[in-house]
This record gives C-alpha cells, structure tokens and sequence, in this order.
C-alpha cells in the first residue's frame, strides 16, 4: 500500500471519529431543530424526505439543520464513493435521507465502511477525477480522496455546532 493512501487513511480515522462521537449523540428531535429562521431543511413529501437546495448558493447561505447536513454528507459521499469505484454516479435526488438519527447513523456508518474498503483497494490515485471539480482542473482520484477528509471534518464540524448551540439554548422545540 503506498505511502499516501495511508496517510488518507490514517486522516480518514481521525475524521470519522469527529463525525461517529457526533452521531452517537444524535437523536430524533436534535434533526429537524433549525437555530435561525433562515435555514435549510430535509421535508417530507409523499414517501421521501426532500431537502432544501439550490444550485447557485443563496446569500446569505442558510443554516442548515442537522438533518440537512446528514442528508449532505450520504449525498456527496455517495457520489465520492461512485466516482472512486467507477459505479453509476446517482443524481442528487436519488440520495434519500432516512428520516430518523438511528437509520440516518447506520447511512454514514454503511458509506463510512464502504469508503474504507474502496480506499484501500483503489489503484487509480493518480487517475483524473471530475469530483467535486471538473476534470480541466487537472484533479485526481488522490486529490478527490483528499477532499473527502476535509468534507467529512467541515460537516462533522457543523453537526456538532448545532447540537452544542441547541444543547447550550436549552431548546426543545423546532421548526
């Protein structure tokens, strides 16, 4: 195994133990509490949790409730873990949020899992990845696994600010 897919490992760790001890707190009525009025959410409609979006980030960019951030990590890392294994590469709006924190953890820890195995098997670092960025960008499958690390910590970040931030309100309630 070469030296720097170690080192991505290794940082992987460090990361998911941010997002895991966040997920381990995590319960049902911590989802959907929104810390601002302006805020990004995960709604129900029909059968399907359906969340916020746009394309073009609004300004100012809305808060997003934990349920918001959950659903974007299994979005993105999906679509990470499809571009690293060569998988169809699901639309946004196939990334379906499970609708409670003890299936939401059981998501992320299955992508979490996932992601492992395909690092460590992955033999096309140096290959050109069009994820997150376009391929112009001269990126790599290494530089995409790279990102992946910092996405995790940034989300696993925002997660644990909200549950500090309703914690410290003291606020049950939610939108």
């Amino acid at each position: 195994m070469s030296a720097e897919r170690r080192l991505l490992q290794r940082q992987l760790g460090i990361a998911w133990a941010l997002m895991d001890h966040h997920l381990e707190r995590l319960g049902d009525d911590d989802l959907h509490w929104a810390p601002a009025d302006h805020h990004w959410a995960v709604r129900r409609v029909g059968d399907l949790w359906v969340p916020d979006f746009a394309d073009v980030e609004p300004t100012p960019v809305p808060v997003p409730t934990a349920a918001w951030v959950t659903w974007h990590v299994g979005w993105w890392w999906s679509t990470a873990l499809a571009h690293l294994t060569g998988a169809r590469v699901p639309a946004r709006e196939d990334a379906h949020w499970p609708g409670d924190a003890a299936s939401t953890t059981d998501w992320l820890r299955s992508l979490h899992t996932e992601w492992s195995r395909a690092l460590a098997g992955a033999d096309t670092m140096d290959d050109a990845s069009a994820y997150p960025w376009p391929v112009e960008g001269g990126f790599t499958m290494g530089d995409m696994c790279a990102w992946v690390i910092v996405e995790l910590t940034k989300n696993a970040a925002e997660l644990g600010q909200l549950l500090m931030i309703r914690a410290a309100a003291g606020d049950e309630g939610g939108p």
